[in-house]
C-alpha cells in the first residue's frame, strides 16, 4: 500500500505578502522571456538563460578570487568586468577531497567535487521568468558537507521548483576545509563565514534586480549549513542582512571553542611541515590544504570541559568562544529574526547504515558513541534510553545518541533561546517520512528531507540500489512523494513570505513540533 504523506491545510504562500517597509520601495523588474535574458548587477550585466518557467543566472561572483594569501584573508569586493558575463553554466568550486559515506551514492548532495577555476566565491540565481505582481521572497541556502565539501552544482539545490512557487532563491558558494575554517593566528577566524555574510551582503544590494524583496530574505541551510545560519543568528555583522532564517537539521552548539581548534591547527602544521600560522599556510597550495584534512579526521577533540561537537565526523567548523545558543540566551533585548527549526526523525542512521555499521551495533558501542558525544555519558544514554522504545535495539539506540548529540540537543538549545527573546516568532518541525533505502533501513535520516523541500523527488540519481531515497518508486508512491514535495516548499516559501509555516509557534512543548511525513 502506498502512505499517503502528512500534509496540512497550508495556504500556499504566493497569496501572501509582506509588510517590510523595502517592499513598498522595491520596483519588481520585467525578467525578458526571452532564452538568455540579461539582468545588470553593480559589478556589471549578466547573461543568464530561460527553461521551463524558470530564469537562471548562474556562477555570479559577490566576492574576488580568494588567491595566494588572500585565501586567509576577508572576502574583498569584486572588480567590474567589461561586457556581459555569461551565467548560463556552472562555476567552479571551492578547493575540496572527495567524501564518501559508504554504500549510498551522496553526489546529488555533495556535487562533482572540486571543479578548478579562480572565481569559486559565486552565487547562483533562479527566478520567475515572467515578472510578478510584486517583489518576491528570496531563500537564501548554505549548503552542507562538514564544512569540507560541497557546491551550488549540488543536483539537490537546483531551486527551479521554488522558483516556480513564487520565491527567488539563491544559492551560494564558500570557503570549504582549511583555507574556510582552519584557525589560524595572522588570519580572520570563519572566513567561511565571513564568505556567507559576503554573500548576503551581495542578496541585500542585488537581489531587486532579480524580482527579489530584499526586506524578505530567508537565510536556510543544511547540516554544516545550518550550523553556520545558527552562527549568523548570534553574530552583529548578520544584523539586518536577512528577516528569516531555517535550521535544518544543525545545531546551535556546533561550534568548536578555540582551545579545540588550536589542536586541530597544531595537527595540521605538523601533517604538513609549515608554521601554525597564516603566513606559513599561505605559501602552501591548495592540493596540499585539501590533501591534509582526512590526515585530521578522527581527532580527539574533547576537553576537561567540553565535547567534541561533532563526534569526530569532521575536524572543521566554525570556532566561537561561546556557542551561539548560548549567545542568543544571554543577549539583552528583542531578536528581530522568524526562526523555523527541525531535524529528521532518524538523523544518525546516515553516518551507521551505509558504512554496515548499523545493524552491526552492540551494547559496547552504544556506550562507546555515548562517550564520545557528552562529557557525562550515562546521562545522555539515560535520556535517550527514557525516550526510546522499551524493545529499542542497539542499533536504534546508537543512532538515537548520534541524532541527540549532533543534532538534536543544538537545535532545542536554539528555539528556546530564541523563543525567550522573540515569542511567537519561532517554529519547529520534524521530518519524519522514512526512506526505505539500504534494504530499509536508512529512514528519516539525516538530508532526506532536502529533495522535499528543493522539489527533486524526480531526480534519477536518488533511486536505485545507492540511491538516497531507494528503489524506484512505484507511480503512486511517486504521486505521495511529489504531493509531501509540493507541500513542504509551501510551507519554506510561506515562511519566508510571512514567518508564519502554516502550524502553530513553539512554545517550548514538543505538542508543537509539526511532524512532517507518513501519516
Amino acid at each position: 500500500m502506498t502512505t499517503r504523506p502528512r500534509i496540512g491545510t497550508t495556504t500556499h504562500p504566493v497569496t501572501q505578502t509582506t509588510t517590510h517597509p523595502v517592499t513598498q520601495k522595491t520596483t519588481h523588474p520585467v525578467i525578458e522571456t526571452t532564452k538568455h535574458p540579461v539582468i545588470d548587477t553593480s559589478k556589471g550585466p549578466v547573461r543568464g538563460s530561460v527553461r521551463d518557467g524558470v530564469a537562471a543566472f548562474l556562477g555570479i561572483p559577490y566576492a574576488a578570487p580568494p588567491l595566494g594569501a588572500a585565501r586567509f584573508a576577508a572576502p574583498e569586493p569584486h572588480a567590474p568586468w567589461h561586457g556581459t558575463r555569461d551565467a548560463t553554466t556552472p562555476g567552479p568550486t571551492a578547493p575540496q577531497g572527495e567524501r564518501r559515506l559508504g554504500s549510498l551514492d551522496m553526489a546529488p548532495y555533495f556535487g562533482p567535487g572540486w571543479i578548478r577555476g579562480d572565481d569559486y566565491l559565486t552565487v547562483d540565481v533562479r527566478a520567475p521568468a515572467a515578472p510578478a505582481a510584486r517583489p518576491l521572497p528570496v531563500l537564501v541556502f548554505v549548503h552542507g558537507g562538514g564544512f569540507v565539501a560541497g557546491s551550488t552544482r549540488a543536483a539537490l539545490y537546483d531551486g527551479s521548483a521554488l522558483a516556480r512557487d513564487g520565491a527567488v532563491l539563491v544559492t551560494l558558494n564558500y570557503r570549504l576545509g582549511v583555507t574556510g575554517f582552519l584557525d589560524l593566528p595572522g588570519a580572520p577566524a570563519n572566513r567561511g563565514l565571513l564568505d556567507v555574510l559576503a554573500a548576503l551582503r551581495w542578496v541585500r544590494d542585488e537581489i531587486a534586480a532579480f524580482g527579489g524583496d530584499p526586506g524578505a530574505v530567508t537565510v536556510f541551510g543544511q547540516s554544516a549549513g545550518a550550523t553556520l545560519v545558527a552562527a549568523l543568528l548570534a553574530d552583529p555583522a548578520a544584523e539586518g542582512l536577512f528577516r528569516r532564517a531555517v535550521v535544518q537539521s544543525g545545531s546551535g552548539l556546533g561550534a568548536f571553542h578555540p582551545e579545540q581548534a588550536a589542536r586541530v591547527t597544531e595537527a595540521a602544521a605538523r601533517a604538513l611541515g609549515v608554521a601554525p600560522d597564516a603566513g606559513a599556510f599561505a605559501a602552501v597550495p591548495d592540493e596540499r590544504l585539501v590533501g591534509v584534512v582526512p590526515d585530521l579526521t578522527g581527532l580527539d577533540l574533547r576537553t576537561a570541559t567540553r565535547p567534541d561537537p561533532l563526534v569526530g565526523l569532521s575536524p572543521l567548523a566554525p570556532v566561537l568562544a561561546e556557542q551561539a545558543a548560548h549567545t542568543l540566551a544571554a543577549r539583552t533585548g528583542p531578536l528581530d529574526v522568524d526562526l523555523l527549526v527541525g531535524t529528521t526523525a532518524q538523523e544518525g542512521n546516515l553516518y551507521l547504515v551505509p558504512q554496515g555499521a548499523y545493524a552491526a551495533s552492540t551494547a559496547a558501542d552504544v556506550e562507546a558513541t555515548a562517550a564520545r558525544s557528552r562529557r557525562r555519558p550515562a546521562e545522555l544514554l539515560a535520556a535517550v534510553r527514557a525516550s526510546a522504545r522499551p524493545d529499542a535495539s542497539a542499533a536504534e539506540l546508537r543512532s538515537a545518541i548520534l541524532s541527540e548529540a549532533l543534532f538534536g540537543a543544538g537545535s532545542r538549545a536554539l528555539a528556546d533561546a530564541h523563543a525567550a527573546k522573540a515569542p511567537s516568532r519561532v517554529h519547529r518541525y520534524e521530518f519524519t517520512w522514512r526512506s526505505p533505502a539500504v534494504g530499509g533501513l536508512l529512514g528519516a535520516a539525516h538530508t532526506v528531507e532536502l529533495p522535499f523541500v528543493f522539489g527533486r523527488t524526480d531526480l534519477p540519481e536518488l533511486y536505485g540500489d545507492a540511491g538516497l531515497l531507494g528503489p524506484a518508486p512505484e507511480p503512486s508512491a511517486k504521486a505521495a512523494l511529489a504531493e509531501l514535495s509540493s507541500w513542504t516548499r509551501a510551507a519554506w516559501i510561506r515562511f519566508a513570505a510571512t514567518g508564519d509555516p502554516g502550524w502553530a509557534p513553539y512554545d517550548g512543548t514538543d505538542g508543537t513540533v509539526r511532524r512532517i511525513g507518513a501519516a
